[in-house]
């Protein structure tokens, strides 16, 4: 095998607004919609909590309680995210916990059940689920991120927000599996007109849209109404696709990521930035071209749930030893796409790792490897890369080198040194 290139750590800047206060502008948007003519004292609202690693998630459902509760209503949590959690109810507030959203942070209780209840029906007749917690409350505020999903690209620009919430969160494992066993095809094509049965047929107040800018910090708050909120969705899909980050290059031998998890992205590492799918008889993306993905590590608020591993052609020990194949499985069999929990060659540390992956580079040699280590798929502001890749990125305006050239550095058990 031949000697690791060096590298070098850089910055890559992005532009972009964000908010400075969560609470105010959480206020102010409930208030933009009238929210005091929609509450009466003593109503009980549910908020819908998801299991994705949103930046200020917990800030913004404690500000939306505050909201509701100044107003007398008895806002609580549901948990709001299909399968995950192992698909039970204690599963599910264990993934909230880990995210920071807590019955003692919001002030309001957390009230999880599986449990759904049966509300219409598509024009297709695909019964219509939703949590029966919710549909007992005398009303709903569905809050989730809006950004381009990572299994598909919508025909009618709807992939991940308020109206997948509304279908597959808020239906819980039972509707997951009505839409994910009709492949691409259901979570594309029927999970929109599930959405809209939801949004008819539910005691929804409002939705509240947020969009993150390309360094994972809450660029927008939107308040909407029920009857605005496929349109506002729509809008705001395309601001999110517009201020999401990206690699620097589309051409690399190796990528390390450092972590993946459900935090990170639904898939563990979002398909967008790596430019994988890997679901049987939908196309891979044509760029970015990556020969090997390394997958280093596990996050702890993925409770174990590996999903995405299939993505990668390498991982470690490390990440293996950490992953409830109860808690993956239960993901990625009501998900369909079998091969994302796909167990790569497995070595023992990093080093080893990085060593197999580059014995693999056929007719590369070291100093010519275009490699590059990310914390993970959602933190792309700082990076290592090899002088191939620099050479050719160094101009780029967006690029900062931050560091001085190294040799890749490894602790006494193999691992990588931390950023």
């Amino acid at each position: 095998m031949s000697a690791l290139p060096k590298w070098i750590k850089i910055r890559q800047r992005f532009a972009g607004r964000a908010v400075g206060d969560i609470e105010a502008e959480v206020a102010a948007q409930l208030a933009s919609i009238q929210i005091r003519e929609r509450i009466k004292p003593g109503m009980r609202i549910a908020l819908t909590a998801g299991s994705r690693g949103i930046s200020n998630i917990a800030q913004i459902l404690k500000a939306a309680a505050d909201v509701l509760k100044e107003l007398g209503a008895l806002p609580f949590l549901i948990p709001a995210m299909g399968s995950h959690g192992g698909a039970t109810a204690e599963g599910q507030v264990q993934v909230l916990e880990s995210l920071g959203i807590t019955e003692a942070y919001c002030g309001v209780p957390i009230r999880s059940s599986m449990e759904t209840v049966c509300i219409g029906a598509t024009p297709q007749g695909i019964p219509v689920h939703t949590d029966k917690l919710a549909w007992e409350a005398d009303g709903v505020i569905i809050v989730n991120r809006i950004k381009v999903h990572t299994d598909f690209k919508s025909r009618v620009g709807l992939e991940s927000g308020l109206m997948k919430m509304a279908a597959i969160g808020m239906g819980k494992h039972r509707q997951a599996t009505l839409l994910h066993h009709r492949g691409v095809h259901g979570i594309r094509d029927l999970m929109p007109e599930v959405a809209e049965v939801v949004l008819a047929q539910h005691r929804i107040i409002c939705g509240i849209g947020i969009v993150e800018n390309a360094l994972d910090e809450t660029a927008l708050i939107e308040a909407i109404e029920p009857r605005r909120i496929r349109e506002r969705e729509q809008a705001l899909l395309k601001l999110a696709a517009a201020w999401m980050p990206k690699l620097p290059t589309d051409k690399l031998d190796l990528l390390i990521v450092d972590e993946i998890g459900k935090d990170h992205s639904g898939t563990g590492m979002d398909t967008n930035i790596i430019g994988r799918m890997r679901i049987l008889g939908e196309p891979e993306p044509e760029t970015p071209s990556i020969q090997y993905i390394m997958a280093c590590d596990l996050s702890e608020a993925s409770h174990g749930n590996a999903l995405g591993i299939g993505l990668a052609d390498v991982t470690t020990r490390k990440l293996v030893d950490k992953i409830d194949r109860r808690a993956m499985n239960e993901n990625v069999i009501t998900s369909s796409f079998l091969a994302r929990a796909n167990i790569p060659i497995t070595l023992d540390n990093d080093l080893e790792a990085v060593r197999a992956a580059m014995r693999g580079l056929w007719g590369i040699e070291g100093p010519e490897a275009r490699i590059m280590r990310i914390r993970s798929t959602l933190h792309l502001g700082e990076m290592y890369v090899s002088e191939a890749v620099f050479e050719e990125i160094r101009g780029f305006p967006a690029i900062e080198p931050i560091g001085e050239w190294q040799q890749p550095a490894f602790d006494a058990e193999g691992f990588l040194v931390p950023f």
